[in-house]
């Protein structure tokens, strides 16, 4: 290269804008670094405005649109060489391309926070902890009167330095390293990476399971090697963990990396749990209740190949992985994997075409596929592997429905199911109640003259917690206290309708005085391991009722189970939005899947005052498979998603008017590019189901084809286009593609 050509690169910034920017790389700058500094991928600090932002390179160039002289010079190269594998960076590009969103407001967001503000990336090794100088003098008569303090400092006399996470699976607890490092005796150090060359003998912590036909057929039809994607389609309970793990141990043996996808927080300590109980190998964790520095130190890990397995949530689609070898995804179906704000990217379609660049298979999981996958399984796109019968000896739960029009209701539970319930708990067996809404009623109203207490930010009620003394918004966490008359005509006869799962376990508990009724959503788990103390609780197999949201629903296994009741089956059947059927049907049947996971059979009822809805019955005599083939059916019929493809326009603003203007604006300009037809079609702009939200009004246009090519060339023009009007500049808006809520 010759010193006098200019050097530029084009960067991505964390801004809304649509573009790159055009930068000049100084000759001494050049000079004093490695090449590999400047090069797609890298970090740079550079001028933007008024400020210093850190920006990613997306391309190099010696030339550029505009006059040289007048580009601006690069303040620091931040890093040695790119952040990211060649296959991953691309993944990003492609990404930020196909779901529409702005390429450098999409990059960063998916990069761990401390990347976003130019920290470098943590030294090679894994936190821990060692003896200080003044710990290895310990005498052997010393901490006497702390008897755990000194187990583990003779834990680590024994062990020489351990990671924080072998320390604390020793039975060790935070409190008792800090106590320790306190007195002086204990220190923090950076253990070398181990080596990944890990030996037969050395891998498995604990033998695999016998396969029974299924999951053996299922197992050989998986090759470690090149790009195939196995939707492995199990009833609950069928033993799809088996089939993973026994995949990652391929993998592992050929020293490369698994990655493994799960919806949802509550799911990591017994998926981690089984991971760990099966390998001895380092692993780590990626989710959001990590600290940014937890997160950088974890993303690091898996970046540099220390960590041979990598879980985490959504997000972790975007790691970087030294050797990757599999993508497995499990719960696939979840709406969890689709991003409902910012970048609205699917982790599920995402895991798909990474695999794909890296020429890796994967493995999405589920007993109740998406109608999507399913379709791509009938396309001969994805290889189907079916799971029929639970693993061992149990089987099947059976199901009943509860006709609530003959039956007496006390606080949303049937008299019959009451009498389920005490069976069960009669038998030394623990139940599971699903109720969707949390809270202790959704609503409050006056009993004289009807008011009830709306949210005043949203087109919503407020929900009664009773336990917080509070009436709260679900949609935008707007709170007040409950008051003690009716604002409208000061009666005291306030009435808190409805069930939800504070009513409930306040019933249940005083129904069952001597069982424990254990309360499972989001208010209640919000303290520090209230989650697990559920689990031990359920694995210890006391009887006791689980009662929850839907977070009990996702893939836990709780073998004591074996009576599973569904207080309200209804609110599902008639959605407005067309996924509605298929998202009621997985929710039972995950819920219903929670039941007879042991030895003992299971039951399922389910309380509902349609017990003759066709869906409900294929659900119950037919199985899931059969109803998601009812659904396809009907969606190809209207041609619906999978048959076509959807993309949503959102618009919100404080002004209702504003955001319905700027969508008509938009469906103007969009018929300019792609005049209405056949197989392209607008509707809108409409209001959105919930109109009002956080003080907002907001509104959507929806666009449908019949090729995805298509849709995409309007977009790309489109985006531009709505970027530079200025009616854009006073709202919110986005595009979603492939959206699954409307």
């Amino acid at each position: 290269m010759a010193q006098s050509e200019p050097f530029i690169i084009r960067v991505a910034v964390p801004s809304p804008l649509r573009r790159l920017f055009d930068y000049l790389v100084p000759a001494d700058l050049l000079q004093s670094h490695s090449p590999n500094a400047v090069q797609p991928g890298c970090r740079v600090r550079v001028p933007f405005g008024r400020r210093q932002l850190v920006g990613l390179i997306i391309e190099t160039a010696h030339s550029s649109e505009f006059d040289i002289a007048k580009l601006k010079p690069v303040g620091e190269l931040v890093d040695s060489e790119p952040l990211l594998p060649p296959s991953l960076f691309k993944l990003f590009i492609w990404a930020a391309n196909y779901y529409q969103h702005p390429i450098g407001d999409a990059l960063f967001a998916t990069l761990p926070v401390l990347l976003r503000t130019g920290q470098p990336l943590p030294e090679p090794g894994q936190p821990g902890w060692q003896l200080s100088h003044q710990g290895l003098g310990l005498g052997p008569n010393s901490l006497k009167q702390a008897p755990k303090q000194r187990a583990l400092v003779e834990f680590l006399q024994t062990q020489g330095a351990a990671v924080l996470e072998s320390v604390l699976l020793a039975s060790f607890s935070r409190p008792v390293v800090r106590q320790l490092e306190h007195k002086g005796l204990l220190e923090s150090c950076l253990i070398e990476p181990q080596n990944q060359a890990v030996s037969t003998d050395e891998l498995l912590a604990e033998n695999s399971l016998n396969l029974y036909d299924s999951q053996r057929l299922a197992m050989d039809a998986i090759q470690s090697h090149g790009f195939n994607c196995y939707l492995l389609d199990g009833v609950t309970g069928s033993g799809k963990t088996e089939i993973y793990l026994q995949s990652i141990e391929k993998v592992l043996r050929y020293g490369r990396q698994a990655l493994v996808l799960i919806p949802e927080i509550s799911l990591t300590p017994q998926t981690k749990k089984r991971f760990r109980d099966r390998f001895n190998v380092p692993m780590v964790t990626l989710h959001s209740g990590l600290s940014d520095k937890q997160r950088l130190v974890a993303w690091n890990q898996a970046r540099s190949g220390e960590a041979s397995i990598v879980l985490g949530t959504r997000s972790a689609i975007f790691t970087a992985l030294k050797s990757p070898g599999l993508i497995i995804l499990d719960e696939e179906h979840d709406q969890s994997y689709k991003q409902q704000d910012g970048f609205r990217y699917s982790a599920r379609d995402l895991a798909v075409i990474r695999a794909r660049q890296e020429t890796i298979p994967i493995i999405l999981g589920s007993a109740t596929p998406s109608l999507e996958s399913l379709n791509n399984c009938a396309m001969g796109r994805y290889s189907h592997l079916i799971l029929d019968s639970r693993a061992g000896q149990a089987q099947q739960p059976d199901w009943h429905l509860i006709d609530l029009k003959n039956e007496s209701v006390d606080s949303g539970v049937a008299t019959s199911t009451l009498q389920a319930i005490e069976e069960t708990l009669n038998s030394n067996q623990q139940v599971l109640v699903f109720l969707n809404r949390r809270g202790y009623a959704p609503a409050l109203l006056c009993h004289q003259c009807g008011w009830t207490a709306d949210c005043n930010q949203c087109d919503a009620r407020l929900t009664v917690h009773r336990a917080r003394a509070r009436l709260i918004c679900h949609h935008c966490d707007h709170q007040r206290r409950i008051p003690h008359h009716c604002p409208s005509c000061q009666s005291q006869q306030l009435i808190a309708a409805g069930e939800g799962t504070e009513r409930s376990e306040a019933f249940l508990q005083q129904r069952f005085p001597s069982s424990k009724v254990l309360r499972v959503d989001r208010d209640s788990t919000r303290r520090k391991g209230a989650m697990q103390e559920v689990f031990d609780t359920a694995d210890s197999g006391e009887p006791c009722i689980l009662l929850g949201t839907q977070m009990l629903a996702k893939g836990h296994h709780f073998p004591n189970v074996t009576l599973v009741a569904v207080l309200d089956a209804d609110s599902g059947l008639f959605s407005p939005d067309f996924r509605g059927h298929e998202r009621t049907g997985q929710l039972l049947t995950q819920v219903a899947g929670r039941s007879g996971r042991g030895t003992a059979r299971g039951r399922v009822l389910i309380q509902t005052h349609q017990p003759q809805h066709p869906l409900l019955q294929i659900l119950m005599n037919e199985g899931y498979g059969q109803f998601a083939k009812k659904l396809l059916s009907e969606r190809q019929l209207h041609q619906l998603p999978p048959f076509r493809h959807l993309v949503v326009i959102r618009a919100e603003s404080n002004r209702a008017e504003l955001a319905e203007a700027f969508l008509r604006q938009a469906r103007r300009l969009a018929e300019t590019i792609a005049v209405p037809s056949t197989s392209l079609a607008y509707l809108g702009p409409l209001p959105a189901m919930l109109e009002k939200r956080g003080g907002r009004y907001r509104y959507l246009l929806q666009i449908d084809a019949d090729h995805r090519q298509s849709l995409h060339g309007l977009l790309s023009q489109l985006a531009g286009q709505l970027e530079s009007q200025p009616e854009g500049r006073s709202i919110r808006w986005s595009i979603d593609v492939d959206p699954q809520e409307l």
